[in-house]
């Protein structure tokens, strides 16, 4: 099958129409605001109940993790996520979505097989390079910092 590149791209944009580009960045920034917001609210809570600052910011973190968990897995974050898009994605709660939805999907396989093997399959690449950009960065920052010093 031979065809040009203006009937390809004439195939793609029929299959394909323009997406609502402010729409959707509208979405995404209310969203992602509205998580922020929570986070923020979930601070000044923990703050409250006397907790200092490094114990607070941890518990806004798994706060935020195992809310966005229990949105996955009760199927309600991937409807705000459809309209969101990277207004989820961003912040934490799309790592967390990012770990149970594969943990979910794959969960009728076993939890050796399935679940375990499948658990970090869109995370795990972040993880991994995430990893390894800190540690070169890291490497170069000492370095820099032991030649101007």
């Amino acid at each position: 099958m031979d065809i040009s590149n203006k009937k390809y791209d004439e195939m793609v944009k029929k299959a394909s129409p323009p997406s609502p580009v402010l729409k959707n960045c509208l979405w995404a920034f209310g969203v992602g605001g509205a998580i922020c917001c929570l986070g923020e609210l979930l601070f000044k809570l923990y703050g409250m109940f006397g907790m200092d600052t490094v114990e607070t910011r941890t518990m806004v973190s798994v706060t935020l993790i195992v809310i966005a968990a229990i949105l996955t897995g009760i199927g309600i974050f991937d409807k705000i996520a459809k309209h969101a898009g990277a207004g989820t994605v961003v912040p934490i709660t799309g790592f967390a979505n990012s770990v149970v939805a594969p943990a979910l999907e794959h969960k009728s396989e076993g939890f050796v097989m399935g679940t375990g093997a499948n658990i970090f399959k869109v995370s795990g690449p972040v993880i991994a390079y995430g990893i390894f950009a800190s540690t070169v960065f890291g490497l170069v920052y000492y370095i820099v910092q032991k030649v101007m010093t």
